[in-house]
């Protein structure tokens, strides 16, 4: 499965989403996530995180603490045998009350900026990657490089219309799931 991933938002799609997580402490996996970057470890597949972070623009935390929850993320996936291959994030808001980080960018989802940096780095062809988010954001951006998206969230069945998204699923397992077999096809 050269040059594909499968790009994963972080908040609500692998951890619980704390609104402004700026304590390793809050870390917590979502039901099935480490099984699905497990799954995806062992068919080969790059699962690689996107998310934006504009806490880091609105003085909420730093990228040192952006640091150790990453580093806190990275921990729980290991204790049940599963490794993210990167972690990309944007730290900019154009609202932002850090000037450092206070701007439009091209790598704040729904802009393509951190798959395009991923591709560089394992040579993809976004094209044939996928993302699985809890957003229609997510979905926007992998479209935006020719990719599919599986939207995820308990309220979404798996007979529901994918408006906006190519799959539903109702949790990361369910979408990885899907993304390997339509890999197949």
């Amino acid at each position: 499965m050269s040059g594909r991933a499968v790009f994963l938002d972080r908040d609500d799609t692998i951890i619980r989403d704390r609104h402004y997580l700026d304590d390793p402490d809050g870390v917590e996996l979502m039901p099935g996530a480490a099984e699905a970057v497990r799954l995806l470890n062992l068919h080969r597949v790059p699962a690689i995180v996107a998310t934006n972070q504009s806490g880091i623009a609105r003085g909420l935390f730093t990228e040192h603490q952006l640091e150790l929850i990453h580093q806190r993320l990275t921990e729980l996936l290991a204790e049940r045998q599963a490794v993210l291959d990167a972690i990309y994030y944007c730290p900019h808001h154009p609202e932002g009350s850090v000037e450092k980080y206070s701007f439009s960018c091209a790598c704040r989802k729904p802009e393509p900026g951190l798959l395009m940096k991923a591709a560089q780095d394992f040579g993809l062809d976004l094209a044939g990657c996928y993302m699985v988010g809890d957003k229609i954001e997510d979905m926007e951006t992998i479209h935006r490089v020719r990719g599919k998206g599986v939207l995820i969230g308990e309220d979404n069945s798996r007979e529901a219309e994918p408006v906006g998204s190519d799959h539903r699923a109702q949790n990361l397992f369910e979408a990885v799931q899907w993304i390997l077999k339509d890999m197949k096809k």
